[in-house]
C-alpha cells in the first residue's frame, strides 16, 4: 500500500510499504478518511524542528473502520472514528488515571506518524490501512452529523481543550491565549464555546483575523503588558511567549504551556512562587479529552474548522503537504 513520507524538509513522497493485519482479537484496521497536520508537523516540515528522517507522515486522523478482530465490542466494520494519535491500552495504572498519553503497556510516548518520537513502527495515518491496537480503549465512535474534516485535528484540538476547560469559572470566565500556529486557536474557540472572555496576543495575519472572527480581543505582542488573568495560556514555543504568560497570571491562577521547546528555558520561579501560580506543562492526554470536545462539536458549539487554513484531496498529498505552513485537512 501507499504511505505518505517525508524525506526531506518540504518533500513528502507516497512510499510501498506493507499493508498491516490483525496482530491479536483486541485489534482493528481502520482506514484514514481525513488527516491533518499538527502545529509539530509544520515546524518539523519547514526545517524548524530537527527530527531524524525518513518518517511516516500523519497522527491527527479520523477513520472508518475496515476490520475488527474476535474481542473487539465498541466498534463495527463501517463505524466513522476518532483515532488518538497516542498508542493507550486503557487498563493499566496511568491509562485507568486518565494519563493516556504515558500507558505502561507500550513504550513511552507511542504514537502514529511521530517518527523516532512515536517510539515504535506504528505507521502514520496518510496511509490506506492503519492498525490500531487497543481498540476497544482507543477508538471513539464519531459523533452523528459531525464532519470527519472539522475535528481531524485530534493531537492538537484536544491539546487547546486542556488548557482551558478544565480551569474555567463562573465567576471569572477570563482568558489570555498567546497564540502560536493552531494550538492557540483551538485554546480560543473553546474558551468562547465556553462563554468565556478572551484575549488573544499574536503578530501573525490569518490567526489575528481567525481569533477576531471568533470574538477575542487581539493585542500585538509589541504591545508589552496584558493585564492579569486567571487563566493563561502559551502555546508559541518561544520563551518569550510563555514568560507573558506567566507575567500575566493571576494570584491563584493557572497557566498551561504546550510548546514543545529544545532544551531548558529559565522560569521566573521567584515571581511565581510570590504570586502563586499553578503551571502546567506536557503532553496532552488525548484519548481523555476527547469525549469532551466532541461533544461540545456535536452539540454544534464548537466548530474547529475555523482553525483550518487549507484542504487537500487525498491524491494531492505529497504536494499539499510538502507545501503546507498552516493547518492542513487531506479528505480522502
Amino acid at each position: 500500500m501507499e504511505q505518505l513520507v517525508l524525506n526531506a524538509p518540504g518533500r513528502a513522497e507516497w512510499t510501498e510499504v506493507p499493508a498491516p493485519t490483525l496482530a491479536g482479537g483486541a485489534d482493528a484496521l481502520v482506514r484514514p478518511i481525513a488527516v491533518a497536520t499538527c502545529d509539530l508537523d509544520t515546524a518539523i516540515n519547514s526545517g524548524a524542528f530537527p527530527l531524524p528522517l525518513p518518517y511516516a507522515l500523519g497522527h491527527e486522523f479520523v477513520a472508518e473502520v475496515v476490520e475488527v478482530g474476535a474481542d473487539v465490542t465498541s466498534v463495527r466494520t463501517g463505524d466513522r472514528v476518532a483515532v488518538p494519535f497516542q498508542i493507550n491500552c486503557g487498563y493499566c495504572v496511568f491509562c485507568q488515571r486518565g494519563l493516556t498519553q504515558s500507558c505502561t503497556t507500550v513504550p513511552r510516548g507511542s504514537a502514529y506518524g511521530l517518527g523516532v518520537i512515536g517510539r515504535g513502527d506504528w505507521g502514520g495515518a496518510v496511509a490506506d490501512l492503519i492498525r490500531v491496537p487497543y481498540a476497544d480503549a482507543m477508538l471513539l465512535p464519531l459523533p452523528s452529523g459531525v464532519d470527519p474534516a472539522t475535528v481531524a485535528s485530534l493531537d492538537n484540538l484536544p491539546d487547546g481543550w486542556r488548557t482551558v476547560a478544565p480551569y474555567l469559572t463562573e465567576d471569572d470566565k477570563r482568558v489570555l491565549v498567546v497564540g502560536g500556529i493552531s494550538i492557540g486557536l483551538y485554546a480560543v474557540a473553546v474558551a468562547r464555546a465556553l462563554g468565556a472572555e478572551v484575549t488573544y496576543v499574536d503578530g501573525h495575519p490569518r490567526r489575528t483575523e481567525v481569533a477576531a472572527k471568533l470574538g477575542a480581543t487581539v493585542l500585538d505582542p509589541a504591545e508589552g503588558k496584558v493585564g492579569r488573568f486567571p487563566v493563561t495560556v502559551s502555546t508559541s514555543g518561544r520563551p518569550e511567549g510563555l514568560l507573558l504568560a506567566l507575567g500575566a497570571t493571576e494570584p491563584g491562577g493557572v497557566c498551561t504551556d504546550t510548546g514543545v521547546f529544545i532544551g531548558d528555558v529559565a522560569l521566573p520561579l521567584g515571581q511565581m512562587y510570590t504570586t502563586g501560580v499553578r503551571f502546567v506543562t506536557g503532553r496532552v492526554a488525548a484519548r481523555h479529552e476527547l469525549p469532551e470536545v466532541l461533544e461540545l462539536v456535536a452539540w454544534g458549539r464548537l466548530d474547529p474548522s475555523v482553525v483550518t487554513a487549507t484542504t487537500a484531496a487525498w491524491s494531492n498529498a505529497p504536494a499539499a503537504w510538502s507545501g503546507h505552513r498552516d493547518k492542513l485537512v487531506l479528505i480522502r
